[in-house]
């Protein structure tokens, strides 16, 4: 009976300790789903849901939070509704445990007061007619995966800005600089790439951090060059920010690249996934197993955003804007990147502003400095 009681206890322990196993792999797949599986137009995990406690003429009383009192311009989004936000209010009345803002517009639905909320640097939503007024072409543009739709707005220039979102985000988001480039009589394409609304899936559903979506951005570069566009500026937030280096170092277009500005740039995909999965609480030593589970299921190689951005395969002149307040991608990399690019790299710090918001924080000052520096690209 010994052995037999000996064999079923083994037996047992390995089953337990199977099932434990399991039970990590499939935390870990949850978890990395915080970065592979953000879906455009839905807060991410850093991003704290708020609530609407009233509104009047011009204003709106929200939860008062960090998030509720950031400086600048913000879209208000949740359930259906959609808002533009302005600044704090601080001369007008409110209750201790609240903030009010100055409300610009409410393009969808209704704000009533209970209303969860969240913050969103997407300021505008529609196209760019409907949005801004701007007058512009839907274009389909030949990808690898299928046809990737894009807004081009024209402009009487030879140079182009591509304009790539991030997580998070849509097309629509780029649209906070649109108005900024069209005075500048700059043609813009905006692109939506594989995984957004109306473009092709992934073949495995899942977000790949730059590393793959980077392609259709450079079926972007091929368009914009058939199209008659002598050079081309990219210019990304986020993730989109990873593509447009991972372009600028393997396009075979990348000579028509004349120029990047990088917005809250993601240059390590690990760092960023750890942040995302931490922020949806997950345990801390479940955070490598995340990391393994993206590498596993998408391919994912921590050193090649490094690598595209590494000093001597960087080429082009590059306007680096980031904050040390950004939670999802470290504005660290972004200092040392800037740093080893000196002749290159112009870096513009800015305060208070959440990962891909440094146009929202301070909107004059950041297309001030996107003047300054495409003027000599043009």
């Amino acid at each position: 009976m010994r052995p037999a009681k000996a064999t079923a206890a083994a037996v047992t322990a390995v089953t337990a300790a199977l099932g434990t196993a399991a039970a990590a792999i499939a935390a870990g797949r949850f978890a990395s789903d915080a970065a592979l599986r953000a879906p455009a137009g839905r807060p991410l995990p850093t991003e704290p849901r708020l609530t609407v406690h009233a509104t009047a003429a011009g204003q709106i009383s929200l939860t008062r939070a960090l998030a509720s009192r950031r400086p600048g311009t913000y879209g208000l989004s949740g359930n259906g509704t959609h808002a533009i936000v302005g600044p704090v209010l601080e001369s007008a009345p409110h209750e201790a445990d609240t903030v009010v803002r100055r409300l610009e517009a409410v393009t969808r639905g209704s704000l009533d007061p209970g209303a969860r909320v969240w913050l969103t640097p997407q300021v505008h939503i529609g196209d760019p007619r409907s949005a801004l007024g701007i007058d512009h072409t839907d274009v389909d543009i030949p990808g690898e995966l299928g046809a990737l739709p894009a807004w081009f707005v024209p402009g009487a220039r030879d140079t182009w800005v591509i304009t790539v979102h991030g997580l998070g985000t849509t097309r629509e988001h780029p649209m906070v600089v649109m108005d900024f480039l069209r005075r500048l009589q700059v043609p813009v394409l905006d692109l939506a790439y594989r995984g957004d609304p109306g473009a092709p899936r992934s073949p495995d559903g899942l977000g790949h951090l730059g590393e793959s979506e980077w392609r259709d951005l450079d079926a972007a570069l091929r368009h914009a060059v058939r199209q008659g566009a002598e050079r081309v500026v990219l210019h990304g937030w986020s993730t989109g920010a990873a593509m447009c280096l991972h372009a600028a170092a393997h396009s075979a277009l990348r000579d028509r690249i004349s120029g990047l500005v990088l917005d809250s740039p993601v240059l390590n995909w690990e760092t960023t996934l750890r942040a995302l999965a931490g922020a949806r609480r997950t345990p801390g030593p479940l955070l490598p197993l995340a990391v393994r589970a993206a590498q596993g299921r998408t391919g994912l190689r921590g050193d090649r955003i490094l690598a595209a951005a590494g000093p001597g395969v960087l080429r082009v002149p590059t306007l680096l804007v980031h904050g040390p307040d950004d939670a999802v991608a470290p504005w660290g990399l972004s200092r040392q990147l800037a740093a080893q690019r000196p002749d290159l790299v112009t870096l513009h710090p800015v305060q208070d502003a959440p990962h891909g918001a440094m146009w929202n924080a301070d909107p004059q000052g950041y297309e001030e400095v996107l003047r300054r520096f495409l003027t000599p690209l043009l």
